[in-house]
C-alpha cells in the first residue's frame, strides 16, 4: 500500500530534524508565530469566487483560469518552487492522482513563482499531466490571499546550506513565496474547497481533493448547490 502525502512530509520532517536538530526546533517555533499571527487567513475562502488569472505555463504559453473553468472544474494549487523537497512530494503525489482528476472532470494547474522551466526538454514538457505556471513576484498568490513574506531565518537556510537564490530562481522579488495551498474550483468559479497552512510541511492530501471532487459532481447530479 503506497504511504500518504502526510505521511511521506512526516518522513521529510524527520528526516530533516535528524540532520538538523536546532534549524527544524527554529521552524517550529516560526510556524507557530506565523498562526499566532493567522498568516493565510486571509485567503479566499469557501464560497468565494477564485480570482482569474493567466500566467505562462512551461512552454511560455498563457493559460487562463476563465478557459479552463469553461471545461469544468479546475484545482489550483501553490507550490513554493522545484527546490522544496515537500512541495516535489506533493507534486507526484497530485500527479499520481490525475487519473481521478480526469475521471471526475478536472484539471489541475500548479503555480510557483519560479520562471517557465528551461531545464525540461520539449517531449518532457509535452507529457507533463498537468499545467505548471510561473507566478512571477507571487502576485496572483497575493490575489488568493497566499504570498507571505519569508522569515530570515528561512532565507538565510536557503542561502547558505542549499545555496538557493529566490530572486535569480524567480526573476525577481527573492523575498515572497505563496504559503502552499490548494482550491478546488467549480466550473462556476466559485471555491467550493481550499486547504491552506502556513507550515510548508503541510501539505492538502490528494485523496481530500478527490473526496471534494466527487462530492461536487454528486451535488450537481442531484441539482444541489456547489458549496461543500
Amino acid at each position: 500500500m503506497s504511504k500518504s502525502l502526510r505521511q511521506q512530509t512526516d518522513a521529510q520532517i524527520e528526516k530533516t530534524r535528524q540532520a538538523k536538530p536546532e534549524f527544524m526546533q527554529a521552524v517550529d517555533a516560526l510556524m507557530e508565530s506565523a498562526r499566532e499571527f493567522q498568516e493565510g487567513k486571509k485567503s479566499i475562502g469557501v464560497g468565494e469566487t477564485a480570482p482569474d488569472f493567466e500566467l505562462p505555463n512551461a512552454n511560455g504559453e498563457p493559460v487562463s483560469l476563465s478557459k479552463l473553468l469553461a471545461e469544468g472544474p479546475v484545482v489550483v494549487t501553490f507550490y513554493r518552487g522545484d527546490w522544496c523537497p515537500y512541495c516535489n512530494l506533493e507534486l507526484r503525489a497530485l500527479r499520481e492522482k490525475m487519473p481521478d482528476f480526469r475521471a471526475l472532470g478536472a484539471q489541475l494547474v500548479a503555480i510557483s513563482p519560479q520562471v517557465p522551466d528551461q531545464s525540461l526538454s520539449s517531449s518532457e514538457k509535452e507529457t507533463l499531466p498537468f499545467a505548471v505556471l510561473s507566478d512571477q513576484d507571487a502576485l496572483v498568490a497575493a490575489r488568493y490571499g497566499v504570498a507571505w513574506e519569508v522569515p530570515a531565518l528561512l532565507l538565510e537556510h536557503m542561502r547558505n546550506d542549499r545555496d538557493l537564490h529566490l530572486e535569480r530562481l524567480n526573476n525577481g522579488n527573492g523575498k515572497i513565496l505563496p504559503i502552499p495551498a490548494t482550491f478546488v474550483v467549480d466550473g462556476n468559479g466559485q471555491v467550493i474547497w481550499q486547504h491552506v497552512d502556513v507550515d510548508y510541511r503541510t501539505r492538502a492530501e490528494p485523496d481530500d481533493i478527490v473526496a471534494a471532487l466527487e462530492t461536487l459532481r454528486e451535488n450537481s447530479k442531484g441539482g444541489v448547490g456547489s458549496s461543500i
